[in-house]
């Protein structure tokens, strides 16, 4: 990892780019790249380009909108872009990886003679079902609470509220978070309002649901400390 703070970032991003994770799959990555000692800058544009731009995403966005390479490359491009930004802001505020937690011994420790490759499977089993365990409950949970908004809040509603391009735009990036889409579906979602809101609200509605959503805000503030979460939060 680059010490410069750009460089970190733009390798991050493209590292991100290349990794075929939805937005709740990303957060125990991260996590875990943080106790690495990953700086939480570097970590930030990863949890952002991950579940956004990766190939598969792009890839289902240019099918689920009939082979428009238009609106796939936008996603790619003003999402690359977004999560860069809002990386090196957050770079200006956070030093430390921002852990609740001190980070992990058995991460952090390092051995001279390298572990052989049985032992490395178990040990990946192990982190695994740890790591199922941890993040398994606020999945649920963030699950059960979009479950409810979606059964008890009538979506014509929110649609009547979104007549203007302002409206529209706020309005979509509240559907995204509340409906907590996996990345690699949400396409087929946005384009079933193509003929009720502007591209641009619908691209809005592409670009902040990868990134936040209700079930990966409850991930996110179980492990990060609530300040460097709700940075986050506030650039998104």
């Amino acid at each position: 990892m680059p010490k410069n703070k750009f460089a970190a970032v733009l390798m991050s991003s493209v590292i991100g780019a290349c990794f075929p994770a939805c937005e709740c799959g990303i957060v125990p990555i991260v996590r875990r790249l943080a106790a690495k000692g990953v700086p939480i800058y570097a970590g930030v544009v990863f949890l952002l380009t991950g579940p956004l731009i990766n190939p598969i995403v792009i890839f289902s966005t240019y099918m689920a909108f009939g082979n428009d390479i238009k609106i796939a490359g936008l996603r790619m491009g003003v999402g690359f872009l977004a999560a860069m930004i809002i990386a090196l802001i957050v770079s200006l505020f956070f030093k430390k990886n921002q852990l609740k937690l001190q980070p992990y011994k058995e991460v952090m420790h390092e051995t001279k003679q390298k572990a052989s490759f049985s032992v490395r499977i178990w040990d990946m089993l192990k982190h695994s079902i740890d790591e199922f365990f941890d993040m398994g409950k606020y999945l649920i949970l963030g699950a059960f609470f979009a479950a409810f908004v979606q059964t008890y809040v009538a979506a014509q509603s929110l649609l009547q509220a979104g007549e203007g391009w302002v409206s529209s735009t706020l309005v979509m990036m509240g559907l995204a978070y509340v409906l907590s889409l996996c990345s690699e579906a949400d396409a087929f979602i946005g384009t079933s309002f193509r003929h009720l809101f502007p591209t641009s609200s619908i691209l809005t509605f592409l670009i902040y649901g990868p990134m936040i959503d209700l079930k990966n805000t409850f991930m996110l503030i179980s492990f990060f400390n609530v300040k460097s979460a709700a940075y986050v939060f506030f650039f998104l």
